[in-house]
């Protein structure tokens, strides 16, 4: 399969996965762009911050008009990230590949271990293994 064709399947993967399970595209881009279309990480990291844009609009319009977005605090956390973001960026630039890879790596089980806590705290009492 080519680069281009690779990366049509993945972005259409990777966005039916975003607007399953309302991720940004850091968790599902970045891991692709890297193992599948052989990406650096941090050209993983650009590339994912650039896609992520179509994937954001598009799940906040579908979202919107389901009535589930909480706009003030979408609001408030969105500009107060905007210079986490850019210092961020920096701080990347200027990090090894290998110990971008490793913190990134770090941030994923982290989320991964935050996931599986909130499952097993919410899990209904019925539920096999409840």
């Amino acid at each position: 399969m080519g680069t281009t064709t690779a990366a049509i399947a993945l972005g259409a993967l990777a966005g039916v996965l975003s607007g399953l399970f309302g991720v940004g595209g850091g968790i599902i881009f970045v891991p692709v762009l890297t193992l599948a279309l052989g990406l650096h990480q941090l050209d993983a990291q650009a590339t994912s911050l650039a896609a992520a844009v179509p994937v954001v609009v598009t799940g906040t319009v579908r979202q919107h008009h389901a009535g589930l977005v909480r706009w003030r605090a979408a609001l408030v956390i969105g500009t107060c990230s905007l210079g986490g973001v850019a210092a961020g960026s920096v701080v990347a630039t200027h990090l090894a590949e290998s110990t971008l890879k490793r913190v990134f790596g770090i941030v994923l089980l982290v989320a991964a271990v935050q996931v599986a806590i909130a499952a097993r705290r919410h899990r209904p009492a019925d539920a096999p293994g409840g």
